[in-house]
């Protein structure tokens, strides 16, 4: 909601806005942000739904939230996020839409910071706030409000509200099991990816492979870091603790070195994405790899927040099994325990994706390392809440790797203060609470005391 929100402000609307978290007494900086921006920030008991109001809710807000309610009183307009969104990016003359279960964030964050370079003056609808947008200023660098008529967006299939998107270039990076079934999201993304002038799709994903297959050659830029044939191809991949440096070639026959100050194999994938898309929006191969040596990264996607006691502390948004084992992937590609703290994002998802969670520890945990798990997280509203974080330790703990759980955050931590030892790494992963950051540096500072 947040670049939402700066997105419409920078175009002239008046823009007001209530949350949950705010009358919680959370994320006080970011309601602080907000309010620097001109965004007048009400209780979220009606109070600042007026008779001029249109009123946007994301999808996490329930009908009988007062505002909606007062809306309805009302009978004003009321649309969703993920509609308001589609409207603002269909209107525009190049429209780039980032799809896929993993990485569109990242993906999102390096076609914005391309173009940008390249001096296309895009408007960038991201789901996180981009290290190379961020200042003092502005924190929560979310979106890029530009002038020129080209929009570039991530696209969200997990409420099918990529449905309401007509990119003119699509990308998906990967397509698995996470909110929805199978075959509805090869629906979602097949629909997607048809809509498209052009479409940026992963050969090394089953699924997004047979994308490819369903489309005109002409229509398609495939790549791969497998498949030599690609459109794109990396190859001479090494990774490093502190980024990853590969090969990559072209189908005209172009090459280019690329650094990225981003670590894992998945960032090579994320990067083939950007250039291709940026390609298809008329940059250069070389531009592209020159923009992306100055790719700062994504905040909470593998970041680093420091060193104590021989300890390292690493924020991360991994909280699906695709990501988590990307994650993981990406660090034991070096030497060290991992501590990993995960917390599910709901109820809902994890009761969804009990099985895959339990088989992507059992598969991506060393027996050295350590999992510990609190319970969801959880700040109101209706869910089944019959599946906990016990019923996946336990389910690790059956495939013979060392899982704990425990009620709270704060007990999850001293367990991993009193783990930790010298060379340990400590992981903190999982979405939608932004107290995590918090958590993670506070981790962070005990370590140092």
């Amino acid at each position: 909601m947040l670049p939402l929100a700066l997105i419409l402000k920078a175009k002239g609307a008046r823009v007001a806005g209530s949350d949950r978290a705010l009358d919680q007494g959370r994320l006080q900086k970011k309601f602080s942000f907000l309010e620097s921006q001109g965004i007048h920030l009400f209780p979220q008991n009606g109070s600042g739904v007026t008779a001029d109001s249109v009123v946007v809710a994301s999808g996490a807000v329930e009908a009988s939230v007062p505002d909606i309610a007062a809306a309805q009183r009302k009978s004003l307009r009321i649309i969703p996020r993920a509609e308001l969104l589609a409207e603002l990016f269909n209107n525009c003359g190049v429209r780039v839409g980032i799809a896929g279960t993993s990485g569109k964030s990242t993906v999102t964050g390096m076609i914005g910071h391309i173009l940008t370079l390249a001096g296309k003056d895009p408007t960038i609808m991201n789901g996180a706030v981009m290290n190379n947008l961020a200042t003092a200023a502005a924190p929560f660098a979310s979106a890029r409000i530009g002038q020129a008529d080209l929009f570039v967006s991530e696209v969200d299939e997990s409420d099918g509200s990529i449905s309401y998107y007509k990119p003119s270039i699509a990308v998906v990076n990967n397509i698995a099991f996470d909110h929805k079934s199978l075959e509805e999201l090869r629906a979602l993304f097949g629909s997607f990816v048809m809509r498209a002038d052009m479409a940026i799709l992963n050969l090394d994903n089953l699924e997004t492979a047979k994308l490819v297959a369903s489309l005109p050659p002409a229509r398609t830029i495939a790549y791969s870091q497998k498949k030599r044939s690609a459109d794109l191809f990396a190859s001479a991949i090494v990774p490093a603790p502190d980024g990853i440096s590969f090969s990559v070639k072209y189908r005209d026959g172009a090459s280019e070195e690329i650094r990225l100050r981003i670590p894992g194999r998945h960032n090579v994938a994320n990067a083939l994405a950007a250039i291709g898309a940026c390609i298809a929006a008329g940059v250069s191969l070389t531009t592209s790899a020159q923009a992306l040596a100055d790719f700062k990264g994504i905040r909470r996607r593998l970041e680093t927040l420091g060193v104590a006691g021989g300890v390292t502390v690493i924020d991360d948004f991994a909280h699906n099994p695709d990501k988590i084992a990307a994650t993981l992937s990406a660090l034991h590609e070096f030497e060290g325990r991992l501590l990993v703290f995960f917390q599910p994002h709901g109820f809902g998802p994890l009761k969804l994706m009990k099985d895959e969670f339990i088989r992507s520890f059992a598969k991506h945990l060393k027996p050295i390392d350590v999992l510990v798990m609190p319970e969801p997280v959880y700040f109101g509203g209706t869910t089944d809440r019959s599946v906990s974080s016990i019923d996946i330790v336990t389910g690790i703990v059956g495939a013979g790797r060392r899982a704990e759980s425990f009620v709270t955050r704060d007990e999850c931590g001293a367990r991993l203060i009193e783990l930790a030892k010298p060379g340990d790494r400590i992981v903190v992963m999982g979405a939608r609470d932004d107290t995590l950051s918090e958590f993670a540096h506070h981790l962070l500072m005990s370590l140092n005391s």
